[in-house]
């Protein structure tokens, strides 16, 4: 069987975007392998005393990871070292040693040593707008892309490189059905972020392992807001908003039908 490489910025974003790719995977029998950038260490801090939790925040996340990527079946997680860069414009962005601040040429040697040990026949990150324009995960896709480049210069890639995306037109659609349910959701209904479904060339139905996608998010107790849309959403909402994974291929070749439906097609 084959190896899933997937390169995430915070402990939580793996399940958001790729718990249903992953799990899938898993249960295929194929490995799975998850590098995260950092860990977290200034997300707000949600179901915990903020004052106790905040000088060991990078602890506690880093057991939430654990547990989520046991659910969602990992096989090795490996964290690239660096500190968390916080949101675009704070602070956090400058301070020595978070991730924003790396030499690109460094990060992407730490990963492409990662690369090298599992030889995956599929990499997934983000797209060049790390979804929102986190500085984490911008350069999560500066970093991977560097790292890959590397190999390949020494003649190796994946089979796949994806990057995952948000369609447009189902944030659309999502913003919509919670209006409709009396729960409206700034964020959705603000078009911040997505691409066109034109330009999405692979789609995972993942609706049967929802509920366990739910569960992985949930391990993630820290990051859950008590308002989390997450959380929040009505069940059948919820699956129609995350039971569906989307990519656009970045690397290699498509494999028929379009859009494909399996990340190992």
């Amino acid at each position: 069987m084959g190896t899933l490489l997937l390169v995430h910025a915070h402990p939580d974003d793996e399940a958001i975007g790729t718990g249903g790719v992953m799990l899938k995977a898993h249960l295929a029998g194929h490995r799975v392998v998850l590098v995260t950038c950092t860990k977290g260490e200034v997300g707000e801090i949600h179901n915990m005393d903020e004052a106790t939790v905040r000088p060991r925040l990078a602890e506690v996340r880093t057991a939430e990871l654990a547990a989520a990527g046991k659910i969602l079946g990992v096989d090795r997680q490996e964290f690239l070292g660096y500190r968390d860069s916080g949101m675009a414009g704070t602070d956090d962005n400058d301070q020595p040693g978070s991730f924003h601040q790396a030499p690109l040429e460094e990060a992407a040697k730490r990963l492409a040593d990662i690369i090298v040990q599992e030889r995956p026949e599929v990499v997934v990150t983000y797209g060049p707008d790390g979804i929102y324009f986190h500085p984490d995960h911008v350069k999560a896709h500066h970093t991977t892309v560097a790292a890959l480049d590397m190999l390949l210069a020494d003649g190796w890639q994946p089979r796949k490189f994806y990057y995952v995306q948000l369609v447009r037109e189902d944030l659309d659609q999502q913003a919509q059905r919670m209006k409709d349910a009396g729960r409206p959701n700034p964020v959705l209904e603000a078009r911040l972020f997505g691409v066109s479904r034109a330009e999405i060339t692979t789609s995972v139905d993942c609706k049967e392992l929802v509920a366990v996608k739910k569960s992985a998010f949930e391990a993630h107790r820290s990051q859950i807001a008590p308002d989390s849309f997450f959380l929040n959403t009505p069940d059948d909402i919820f699956a129609q908003a995350f039971g569906t994974e989307n990519f656009v291929l970045a690397r290699g070749e498509p494999t028929p039908p379009s859009p494909e439906t399996d990340l190992f097609a």
